[in-house]
């Protein structure tokens, strides 16, 4: 029997339902609250790692900056909640009630400007979504526009992601410093530290992560996604046949933005706080090794990378605290020598064609059978 669909093709199709089992099914079912959250955490790099598949695998852009933009996710739903745990009850004891404490101790005496449209959700969410569109939108049209590409736009946005964190640092007394945004209690009056909102914002972030999934599955099928990998393959030719390839290069440099923001506003709302160990270089480059590691070109398989590389740091750095990063380093070179294309090339290469040569196998038997029952003489 071939599995089809119009969506997906059958290994995807595999991949999809077995994902879907994994994560709704098997690990709600196997790990207890706090592994499950462990999970969740797990997850939120996902979305970053999808956007690096349109971005990296099929647009051919290396970006070394995508921490940027989960910070920046991550700092707009920081920013609203913070301003619902720092009500003037909450923060009576402070020299100016009403404002967030590490204002408070910098010496602030009113809410900045930049500050009050996120004490609206609407406008958080919002922001969410436009803020690091627009902020990509600028990098990339001053960098395709001009042609600047390769290993060159991957050292600018390593720069970019340097800066953000300097800026973030310095700016104790609006951002929080090196601390960052911390003690997030509730949103809108529910409280998000319990065991049983732990488990509800497990399942939201499981859907939002299946909706990314089909969101990108979608854009890849589309003439779009063709035009995306053709530009990969040939830049010049592209170009030839009329196609602005710095608009399409914008397109999918904006849209890994957009998805590495929404995982940083859901890894907020996780762990509850965000700070600018998040945004920097490191940060970036292993965001980057998570899609090597599952495939840069399968959308599945820089899922179950996340998942992967994240449960490995996790164990191993639990063990070997100081020998992590070194692990991180040769896992990323062995997969790029020996498979190029994650672990999506190992099931493509390897194990999908021993599946479908037992399933021709068992079809070719069944059809023979009932041949020669079909076909035999009456007596």
């Amino acid at each position: 029997m071939i599995i089809n669909s119009r969506f997906f093709n059958r290994s995807e199709l595999i991949g999809f339902v077995s994902l879907l089992l994994l994560l709704v099914v098997i690990l709600p079912l196997a790990l207890d609250v706090f592994r499950l959250n462990l999970v969740a955490k797990y997850l939120t790099y996902a979305f970053v790692a999808i956007g690096l598949v349109l971005c990296w695998g099929y647009g051919g852009i290396l970006s070394l900056g995508q921490g940027v933009f989960f910070g920046l996710g991550g700092y707009c739903m920081a920013m609203f909640l913070k301003l619902e745990a720092s009500s003037v009850a909450n923060t009576k004891i402070q020299s100016t009630p009403g404002i967030p404490d590490f204002m408070d101790w910098n010496q602030l005496t009113q809410l900045p400007l930049f500050w009050k449209p996120f004490q609206s959700f609407s406008f958080a969410i919002a922001a969410i979504i436009l803020v690091p569109a627009i902020f990509a939108f600028i990098i990339g049209a001053a960098m395709f526009k001009r042609r600047v590409g390769g290993v060159y736009f991957a050292i600018i946005t390593q720069a970019i992601a340097a800066i953000l964190t300097i800026l973030i640092v310095g700016q104790q007394g609006y951002t929080g410093g090196i601390n960052g945004i911390t003690d997030l209690r509730t949103l809108h009056g529910w409280d998000i530290r319990t065991d049983h909102a732990k488990l509800i914002l497990y399942f939201v972030e499981v859907f939002l992560l299946f909706v990314a999934i089909l969101v990108a599955q979608f854009i890849r099928l589309t003439k779009l996604g063709r035009i995306l990998v053709a530009m990969r393959e040939q830049e010049d030719r592209v170009r030839f046949s009329g196609y602005s390839v710095a608009n399409f290069k914008i397109f999918a440099f904006c849209a890994a933005a957009v998805f590495a923001a929404v995982g940083g506003a859901l890894f907020t709302l996780e762990v509850g706080f965000m700070s600018p160990s998040f945004v920097g270089i490191v940060p970036s480059i292993e965001m980057v090794i998570y899609t090597a590691v599952g495939g840069r070109l399968s959308i599945f398989g820089a899922v179950y990378g996340s998942l992967l590389v994240n449960f490995a740091k996790t164990s191993l750095s639990e063990t070997f605290p100081q020998l992590w990063l070194f692990g991180l380093g040769a896992l990323f070179i062995a997969v790029v020598l020996a498979f190029p294309n994650g672990l999506a090339g190992i099931w493509g290469d390897h194990v999908q064609p021993r599946i479908d040569r037992l399933l021709a196998s068992r079809t070719k038997k069944s059809g023979n059978g009932g041949l020669v029952a079909n076909g035999a003489p009456a007596e």
